[in-house]
């Protein structure tokens, strides 16, 4: 028997016939899997966190995942949620596709928002978990001047893709209070915004991270 390995499926595609290719986050790598007849298995499915094992390690063809289950989640049947979470869990694909040997942090990033998901409003999580992994990755910018034109930024602020500061009229787009966004960036927490700035930072998320 090989060792169980847990994993989020990243993406999946068809390959020949019923065949698929998987792409799966585990605590210590990003891999591609071969799965002869996925196509039939409900468990290869964008998003899951899976068990697996591993055969054909070390061939000139894909390693192939074996012995599937699935660790679910209670919200799993909210279609909303379930939506919600797979446009989050999509945006690491082109996040991670060329990384192979990574650090847990990623894995226990999703770990940690899936156990969160039913219990508060799945935006604010996404937002709380991507700005936690802009400050993982050294991309957080806490800078008040606008990343545009380089002057300082006064009571109002927009937000560039990856959280980067901006002046609204510099991006001709809306703003959110300057005071509440760089509490949130050093907080790391959404309790002080409202559903509508948390709507905001969740659409600059799903430009990708």
């Amino acid at each position: 028997m090989g060792c169980i390995i847990k994993g989020f499926i990243l993406s999946v595609r068809k390959a020949k016939n019923e065949d698929s290719i998987a792409l799966v986050l585990s605590p210590t790598e990003v891999r591609t899997y071969y799965r002869f007849f996925g196509a039939r298995h409900s468990i290869l499915q964008l998003g899951n966190l899976i068990d697996f094992e591993v055969e054909g390690e070390g061939s000139s063809f894909l390693p192939r995942l074996r012995s599937l289950s699935h660790m679910g989640f209670p919200w799993l049947f909210d279609k909303n949620k379930l939506l919600l979470w797979h446009n989050f869990i999509k945006r690491f694909e082109p996040h991670l596709k060329d990384a192979e040997e990574i650090d847990s942090f990623y894995f226990d990033l999703l770990l940690s928002a899936a156990k969160k998901w039913d219990k508060q409003n799945p935006k604010r999580i996404v937002c709380e978990s991507y700005i936690t992994l802009l400050e993982y990755e050294g991309r957080l910018h806490h800078d008040e001047h606008c990343y545009i034109c380089e002057n300082r930024i006064e009571e109002e602020i927009a937000l560039m893709q990856s959280f980067i500061p901006a002046h609204p009229a510099c991006l001709y787009t809306s703003a959110l209070p300057t005071k509440k966004v760089l509490d949130f960036f050093r907080t790391k927490k959404t309790v002080f915004l409202e559903d509508y700035e948390v709507d905001y930072l969740f659409e600059i998320v799903m430009k990708g991270l």
